[in-house]
């Protein structure tokens, strides 16, 4: 009789909310997980995006947190090498046990890390990536931060036929997922006959010497290259251009080069114009007259050390404030369903990110308008708003 009253006992425990927890969640804590570039050719967007999103996270937890829990943000380093993306997201999804995943940085990685995030429906917020399939084919645990890759390049390219006369653009790109975002919008409207195709150039993430794809590019007589690589590729590269005489040549990179590092180290190396890119939010710079921005600026200036926020802060601070307003909409009996129909409502303006956050049932892409900017001194000028 007492063997089963213990059994009794045992499964009334184990049917207890105790016992069946949600992931990463206590009644004191909640705990969040992200892969990231800390020490690769990305680490320009993962390192302050880390610093960004902590650092918010930190003056919410200092006010009680969310519904009485402090936010834990472990991050783990992959230096853009899809297998150890795939190990940080076995730690952080089985050993640390995560509620969700934020701002994981690139396109293989996250689709790489997918295969452990979907059988547990595990919540993917704002990767640092703008690949379509971040949503697509649609899941309900998929959320994106804003318009993607191909999107904005497509808009990029038809504002320069527009008012830059590019006819002809040629590819220098990573032969990864994310290369092939990029090659896939210009192969459309090449397709369409919008503008007419040159030389494609694949390159490795560790190329430094770009001459010889410069060399194909001038014999290919394209006025306009497409790039796809990493931050300081894009400046070597165009700087090289810029060298060997190629002075008309412009450069369209997508929102993986929308990055103040890029217009302040290329204006370093002399090149003021010409470099063109599209993506999903405003550049920092000329939004600093808003007093939400820089009081922003002044808060990250002050917690990092750093002599600005740049653009990786910028999409860290921009994901961790989508995170903490879904969690607050979640109410506090969490759970991985009440999030993501919570993360379903949201509807506000970001001033940090310059964009509209924008969610529901039928649409996990936070923010749809796409700005298309160019480099001037130094800087990135918005030209275009496409909402």
């Amino acid at each position: 009789m007492k063997y089963l009253k213990s059994l009794a006992a045992a499964a009334t425990l184990a049917a207890s909310p105790l016992l069946a927890q949600t992931p990463g969640v206590t009644d004191t804590e909640i705990k969040l997980g992200g892969a990231h570039d800390l020490s690769g050719i990305f680490a320009p967007f993962s390192v302050p995006a880390v610093a960004a999103a902590k650092q918010y996270f930190d003056e919410v937890n200092a006010k009680g947190g969310v519904h009485g829990r402090k936010i834990t943000y472990i991050v783990e380093d992959h230096g853009y090498q899809v297998p150890r993306a795939a190990q940080a997201a076995n730690k952080l999804i089985n050993r640390d046990q995560v509620f969700a995943m934020l701002l994981n940085l690139g396109t293989p990685h996250n689709l790489a890390m997918f295969q452990m995030m979907e059988p547990q429906g595990i919540p993917n917020v704002s990767p640092i990536t703008a690949a379509r399939q971040m949503i697509d084919p649609p899941a309900p645990w998929k959320f994106a931060g804003t318009a993607s890759y191909y999107d904005a390049v497509k808009a990029a390219i038809a504002y320069m036929q527009e008012n830059e006369g590019t006819k002809k653009v040629c590819l220098m790109i990573l032969p990864t997922d994310f290369g092939k975002e990029i090659e896939a919008a210009v192969h459309e409207l090449a397709d369409g006959g919008s503008i007419e195709l040159g030389a494609e150039i694949g390159h490795k993430p560790d190329e430094a010497d770009f001459t010889g794809a410069l060399g194909k590019v001038r014999e290919s007589g394209c006025d306009t290259v497409g790039m796809a690589l990493g931050i300081s590729q894009m400046i070597n590269a165009i700087a090289t251009a810029r060298k060997l005489g190629m002075d008309d040549l412009k450069f369209m990179l997508s929102s993986a080069g929308f990055h103040t590092v890029v217009a302040k180290g290329l204006a370093q190396q002399g090149v003021m114009d010409g470099v063109y890119s599209a993506a999903g939010w405003q550049d920092l710079e000329a939004r600093l007259g808003d007093p939400e921005v820089a009081a922003w600026v002044e808060a990250y200036k002050a917690a990092t050390g750093e002599a600005y926020p740049g653009t990786g802060a910028l999409l860290g601070r921009a994901g961790a404030g989508i995170m903490v307003a879904a969690l607050e909409a979640a109410g506090p009996d969490l759970t991985r369903e009440s999030f993501i129909k919570a993360m379903e409502t949201l509807d506000y303006e970001d001033k940090i990110a310059g964009n509209h956050v924008d969610f529901s049932a039928e649409d996990h892409e936070a923010a749809d308008e796409i700005f298309v900017n160019k480099i001037e001194n130094g800087s990135w000028k918005l030209v275009q708003t496409i909402e």
